[in-house]
């Protein structure tokens, strides 16, 4: 059975009139690296919340690898949220040792060498490191757990093109082969090159879901061209 992520009529609701995801049903296949699109309000990041167990459906269920999203689901899900959540006063190597105490699936040895890439000192605090630096190490935290999903909201805002180009490289060359990634960001121009796939979400409502190469073929355009015709007001 090559199905990750089972999504079936997930709706969550505010109140009547904020219905941030609508009755969304979706498949997500193992193995791919999958761009979840969408302007400002389309439901992104509360899907997100949902399949990470964050927020509570009001209808609908979502399965991953099998487990409906809980204790046994969340063990295998590793998240990246779109902002920063390490406090400042915090060295790098306690961070690490937390997470090897945490995470079953996180191998130390594989952020430390991810670290010394990078000529990052494990000693120095997270309060005193750049945007751009903050954001690789939460990445490679993520990125080196050995996890059936990957979550990235918004992995490379805010940070330069040289970081963008080492954090879609990271992507890449540390996810399990046998897992799936889901990147949800703005920058499409940057990240499609990496993607499989492609969701495209609007108001809450699942508008796409195919091939990043259909959209090539199909409609001669690149994805970011894509978007563009199919959200432009």
């Amino acid at each position: 059975m090559n199905e990750l992520v089972e999504i079936v009529g997930l709706t969550k609701a505010y109140d009547s009139r904020n219905v941030a995801v609508n009755n969304i049903t979706l498949t997500l296949p193992k193995g791919r690296i999958i761009g979840l699109l969408g302007p400002n309000g389309s439901g992104k990041t509360t899907l997100i919340k949902m399949m990470n167990g964050l927020l509570t459906p009001t209808t609908g269920s979502i399965k991953i690898n099998g487990a409906y999203v809980g204790p046994q689901s969340k063990a295998r899900v590793a998240y990246l949220p779109d902002r920063t959540y390490l406090a400042g006063n915090q060295k790098i190597k306690d961070i690490l040792k937390y997470f090897q105490d945490f995470y079953a699936d996180f191998s130390r040895e594989r952020a430390e060498e991810m670290l010394r890439s990078l000529n990052i000192d494990p000693d120095t605090k997270m309060k005193v490191l750049s945007k751009g630096t903050k954001e690789k190490v939460q990445l490679i935290l993520v990125m080196s757990r050995n996890a059936d999903l990957y979550i990235l909201d918004e992995p490379i805002a805010g940070v330069d093109p040289a970081a963008r180009d080492y954090i879609l490289r990271t992507i890449i060359n540390n996810y399990n082969p046998e897992a799936t990634v889901l990147i949800s960001t703005h920058l499409i121009n940057d990240i499609e090159k990496v993607l499989d796939e492609v969701i495209f979400m609007k108001y809450g409502h699942l508008l796409l879901y195919t091939s990043v190469d259909n959209i090539r073929e199909q409609h001669g355009k690149s994805v970011d061209a894509y978007f563009r015709e199919v959200f432009a007001c």
